[in-house]
């Protein structure tokens, strides 16, 4: 049986989702903020998060400024789910320990 619980790093992405929730962030925003690599964070988005419906990550195309005026580029913002949202790491815990002794 797959764990409910996600990892410490999952956690963190996770708690700063829910910390910045509303607020459109991509990869680079969250690497940014919480001094991790842009590829670990795309990781941990999609294997610890995405996975178990946790976070999701939406296209999006914004306006940025260039020395030549404005141009388009399309990015993927990452927000938590409703399920993110309520997730509550102890009960998730409590739940993989129960699953494992009844396994045992």
């Amino acid at each position: 049986m797959a764990n409910v619980a996600v990892s410490e790093k999952s956690l963190v992405v996770l708690n700063y989702l829910k910390e910045n929730a509303g607020e459109n962030m991509t990869a680079d925003d969250i690497a940014e903020a919480l001094g991790l690599e842009k590829k670990s964070v795309n990781g941990i988005v999609t294997a610890g998060l995405q996975r178990k419906g946790l976070a999701e990550r939406i296209p999006a195309t914004i306006e940025i400024e260039d020395g030549e005026g404005t141009k388009t580029k399309e990015v993927k913002f990452i927000k938590a789910t409703e399920a993110g949202l309520a997730y509550d790491h102890d009960a998730a815990l409590a739940q993989d320990a129960a699953a494992k002794e009844s396994a045992e």
